[in-house]
């Protein structure tokens, strides 16, 4: 105790000693800095200002020689090797190989496959109408009947006539064997029989237009005349009455062709040279088709035809292809959305959108490594739709992340919150965080291992 004591006593009998060794340094610095406040003191702001006009292009080259070594330190000597203290929660996808469509969607309108305006060839009244509205026709079916009586007489007139000629050709043939009439009456005789039957034809296909029948199968629209409207061999056959007068336009009865139906669509410039690409092929070009907002049902068919030119004023090309219609539930005239298979990637590598990063040295993503670090990969985009894209510069099998890569940094540590086959255009059954629940650590200073990554069934992600 006593050794203590002495101790400390000594230590105590030494703190004035200290105490000006202290003094004594603090003093010497002020001396030193005092000219420097002194000078400080005298700095104002003219002082300052003509200072930096003078040495303005000098504090301009320093500063830029500043900024230059920043963004070289920071380009070779980047983040990577500074990964972020904890573990980002991530959720990733691995990638396989697969053979992937090539989808164009253009907006078209449904037209039909035929369709014909019922017109009159003559001049005449309407005696009977044998069809009615919406009414499903055949091919040769009587749709009207006209007067047709002054024809009809004008025929019998001209068919008596070129019987009796004939009757005269036949009396000249026995004539001439006997020697009564010459050759050249016989001529004239078969000359006059040719003209009265051609007379006569003539005369029947003038009563033929008397009976108006449909020339392909299909729907009759709306019937636009009565019985007793006079209908002329124009445009101008339909009868219309409102309250201050009646008009005639448009045609007797439009007959439209339903089923099938076509679908009119026109494709830009830059996607020609892809249409063509799949037009080589002997398979037709397969399409979808949905009407209006109705996004359920969707409709199944080919194309039929590429236009052999393009339009340019709106710089594309118009085609048209085939879709069943057994409902007859589409019309001509409706908005349709198209979706046209063009080709198929074969082995093509694709990732959800989301997964693609824009960093200022082009498109990269994140890819996990065996020590669960996440590394950026440059990539190039080579199709994207529907939140898809098929990109190349990855390998499969390969694991991307597609959410949590906004707190990434290269070499950073990360956990997995689920590991799935990659699907285009599916969303992989999710499987929380919480659910892998971390071991509890033996102690306070023990870390903590981190979850194991669950990984989806194949079966779960092949389903939509």
């Amino acid at each position: 105790m006593s050794t203590i004591e002495s101790a400390l006593d000594k230590a105590i009998a030494k703190l004035p000693m200290l105490k000006n060794w202290v003094m004594g340094h603090l003093c010497a610095l002020w001396k030193k800095a005092s000219p420097i406040f002194a000078q400080l003191k005298k700095l104002d702001y003219s002082t300052v200002k003509a200072f930096t006009l003078k040495y303005k292009w000098r504090i301009l080259l320093v500063l830029i020689i500043l900024y230059a070594g920043l963004k070289a330190y920071d380009y070779f000597f980047p983040a990577s090797g500074k990964p972020a203290g904890g573990a980002q929660t991530i959720t990733s996808v691995i990638v396989e190989k697969k053979d992937i469509p090539l989808i164009i969607e253009a907006t078209g309108t449904i037209i039909s496959s035929s369709i014909v305006d019922i017109r009159p060839m003559i001049t005449s009244m309407v005696k009977t109408i044998h069809v009615k509205d919406g009414q499903e026709v055949k091919e040769g079916e009587l749709l009207f009947t006209l007067d047709d009586r002054n024809d009809r007489a004008n025929y019998e007139r001209l068919k008596a006539l070129a019987d009796d000629a004939q009757q005269q050709y036949l009396r000249a043939k026995e004539l001439v064997t006997k020697n009564f009439i010459s050759k050249a009456g016989l001529e004239t005789s078969l000359a006059n029989a040719k003209s009265a039957q051609a007379a006569a034809r003539s005369a029947e296909v003038q009563l033929s237009y008397g009976s108006i029948r449909s020339p392909i199968a299909g729907r009759a629209g709306i019937v636009n005349v009565f019985p007793g409207s006079l209908v002329q061999a124009s445009n101008i056959v339909t009868t219309a009455t409102s309250s201050t007068a009646t008009s005639s336009v448009g045609s007797m009865v439009t007959i439209t062709k339903l089923n099938p139906i076509n679908v009119q669509f026109v494709v830009p410039e830059k996607d020609i040279p892809l249409l063509m690409d799949g037009k080589q092929s002997d398979a037709p070009l397969k399409v979808k088709v949905s009407v209006g907002n109705d996004s359920k049902s969707v409709y199944e068919g080919e194309v039929l035809v590429i236009d052999n030119q393009v339009d340019p004023s709106i710089a594309a090309v118009r085609v048209r292809a085939q879709i069943p219609n057994d409902k007859m539930s589409l019309l001509p005239g409706q908005f349709a959305r198209v979706q046209l298979n063009a080709n198929t990637l074969k082995d093509a590598i694709a990732v959800p959108t989301e997964a693609i990063v824009i960093s200022p040295k082009g498109r990269v993503v994140y890819l996990v490594d065996k020590d669960d670090k996440v590394v950026a990969k440059p990539i190039k985009v080579v199709y994207e739709y529907q939140g898809s894209s098929v990109i190349s510069g990855i390998q499969a099998g390969d694991s991307v992340v597609i959410e949590g890569k906004q707190n990434l940094r290269p070499g950073g540590k990360v956990r997995e919150a689920k590991k799935v086959a990659a699907k285009p255009g599916s969303k992989p059954t999710e499987t929380p965080a919480a659910a892998a629940t971390p071991a509890t650590p033996a102690s306070p200073g023990a870390p903590v291992a981190p979850a194991a990554p669950t990984v989806a069934s194949p079966s779960s992600t092949e389903k939509k």
